[in-house]
């Protein structure tokens, strides 16, 4: 998609990251159109989720330049990049585990509120109804990824492909404009994988732009708008799934024969 600077929501340019003398990415570029699902493909140790740690503010590029809605964010800290209204999950699920599966889709809601720690202790009246919009907006989070019965367990007994599900409505819950999911299928069982296609599918329907990291490319080629893969740490190719599933560079390098037209 031939698309200009000021119409992605998301434009990453000629950005590079080497970790002592492996160059984990290497004059990455590329865009994200609004609305859109992005996904970004390729083998193991590719630098896929060290892309999301740069965009996301965990990293900080060596050279090249990210820009979420006109404004470079490239080197700010991850609170900072989240408030601005980027959330993401995570490829290791990373959830508060002793609090419970309410709570932690609250954590989410925690950059849109306005108290701070003296109005909370203080249980003025428009912190109570703050709290209780909180709880609201994080109970429909819940409702959405079918957690809502899970809602006061502690988030520590659910099995792996229910924390998935937790960290996307902590995601959702913090209203972001941008979402990037790291793997979000792995240990969803095949019944959770097409529950996980129809919400990705939903939240496009939204307007939600997303950037999708995943290995299940059966799921990849049904949500994807477009695919961007990497290979040792370059872009080696982009476009439509179909152009992509047919790139000789991309079957040789992730794909493999089978995936051939």
């Amino acid at each position: 998609m031939n698309l200009s600077a000021d119409q992605a929501i998301l434009n990453l340019q000629d950005v590079s990251l080497a970790f002592g003398g492996l160059q984990a990415v290497s004059g990455v570029s590329f865009r994200v159109p609004p609305g859109a699902v992005k996904a970004v493909i390729g083998p193991n140790g590719a630098g896929k989720t060290t892309l999301f740690n740069l965009v996301t503010g965990f990293l900080a590029p060596e050279s090249g330049r990210i820009v979420f809605q006109g404004q470079d964010i490239q080197g700010r800290p991850p609170h900072a990049v989240a408030g601005l209204g980027i959330a993401r999950t995570f490829q290791l699920v990373q959830l508060f585990e002793h609090l419970t599966v309410l709570e932690n889709v609250m954590v989410g809601r925690h950059r849109l509120s306005r108290a701070g720690m003296l109005s909370g202790a203080l249980r003025l009246p428009w912190t109570r109804r703050e709290e209780q919009s909180i709880r609201q907006q994080a109970w429909e989070a819940l409702e959405f990824v079918g957690l809502q019965d899970r809602a006061r367990q502690p988030a520590a007994i659910l099995p792996l492909g229910l924390k998935r599900l937790l960290e996307i409505a902590r995601a959702l819950a913090a209203a972001p404009a941008l979402l990037l999911l790291d793997e979000p299928a792995s240990g969803l069982d095949a019944v959770e994988t097409d529950r996980l296609q129809e919400m990705i599918l939903a939240l496009k329907a939204q307007g939600l732009t997303i950037v999708l990291v995943e290995h299940d490319m059966s799921l990849t080629m049904e949500v994807a708008d477009e695919i961007a893969v990497l290979n040792y740490g370059q872009l080696i190719a982009e476009g439509p799934p179909r152009s992509v599933q047919q790139n000789p560079e991309v079957i040789a390098a992730y794909l493999g024969t089978d995936w051939q037209a």
